[in-house]
């Protein structure tokens, strides 16, 4: 029995030497660090597309000397968020091999059915390349493989939580601002009615408010910014969809300004998911996704929405 037991420690031990073997990152000290795209220049790369676990993705392409969501119409990106990416790509290298299989790539997350991110590199000579990333052994490495290779190594040149794939890790996600300052009169049209609010010397107030209804302050001034400052969670494109519900706005908020210009802003259908709903202002050719707190009091509110409640005088 006590050989027995030997034999199965035997054989325990050596199946933990092999999988230390296979799994321990060789350093630059035992293996000459090659770059993983030996050619490749930042300025080569004309367009990266990421994609994540779950499925999203977003493509980023270089139009003339402007980066742009390809898939949104080509809403502006932000080249200040991009290129560090592209910088860290020419990095890469074979410093640190961490495993050779093919079995290994699911463990570690860099096979091409199971990944943690994975980008495709497109550079302006046409020829592109694939990388998985994976698991993160540590906060500052991570675990990639280049596509058609066995080959898994670990860098800490990149990381996943670099490459999200929310359009608002790329782009500016101020959609449209108006100085409120300029403004003159605010028209909100929804289901409940129309209401109009106007300056009084620097308070926004009902223009039809009766002697027994206070203005509630508050309530009028929220509008006002949510209408002076839109910010979006993703772009759509400039093409209208039957589905954006914009042949029955569920509001439709008009803005005058002091030296007569008019901008309109509409909000259409909500998302079938629930994560906000869709804009379009007369201001920008995109239709875009805002959240739902950015629009929920232009389509809810009614007249009681923009008045204090009094209280009852209590009878004699």
């Amino acid at each position: 029995m006590k050989r027995h037991q030997q034999i199965l420690a035997g054989i325990l031990i050596f199946q933990i030497v092999l999988g230390v073997i296979t799994f321990w990152p060789r350093s630059a000290a035992t293996r000459a660090a090659q770059p993983v795209f030996p050619d490749l220049e930042a300025a080569d790369i004309v367009a990266l597309t990421i994609t994540d676990d779950q499925g999203a993705r977003i493509a980023l392409r270089k139009s003339g000397d402007e980066w742009v969501m390809a898939e949104a119409g080509d809403y502006p990106a932000q080249a200040s968020r991009i290129t560090p990416i592209l910088d860290k790509l020419t990095q890469l290298d074979t410093a640190s091999l961490v495993a050779r299989t093919e079995a290994s790539q699911k463990a570690l997350q860099v096979a091409g059915d199971d990944y943690v991110r994975r980008l495709d590199i497109e550079l302006a000579g046409g020829k592109k390349h694939t990388l998985y990333l994976g698991t993160a052994p540590r906060y500052t490495a991570t675990h990639f493989r280049v596509a058609g290779h066995t080959e898994t190594y670990l860098t800490t040149a990149l990381s996943t939580w670099e490459l999200n794939t929310a359009s608002s890790g790329w782009i500016d996600t101020t959609y449209v601002t108006v100085d409120a300052a300029t403004l003159t009169e605010i028209v909100l049209e929804n289901a409940n009615g129309v209401f109009t609010l106007v300056k009084d010397t620097d308070t926004w107030t009902l223009a039809d408010l009766a002697e027994d209804e206070v203005i509630a302050a508050g309530k009028a001034n929220d509008v006002v910014s949510k209408v002076t400052r839109v910010t979006i969670q993703r772009p759509l494109g400039v093409t209208e969809d039957p589905t954006y519900g914009f042949s029955a706005p569920q509001a439709t908020v008009t803005l005058k300004t002091v030296e007569g210009g008019v901008s309109t802003l509409r909000v259409g259908a909500k998302l079938a998911d629930g994560s906000g709903y869709i804009v379009k202002s007369s201001e920008s050719p995109y239709y875009v996704v805002v959240a739902e707190f950015n629009v929920k009091p232009l389509i809810e509110n009614d007249r009681a929405a923009f008045l204090e409640e009094l209280t009852a005088a209590p009878e004699p």
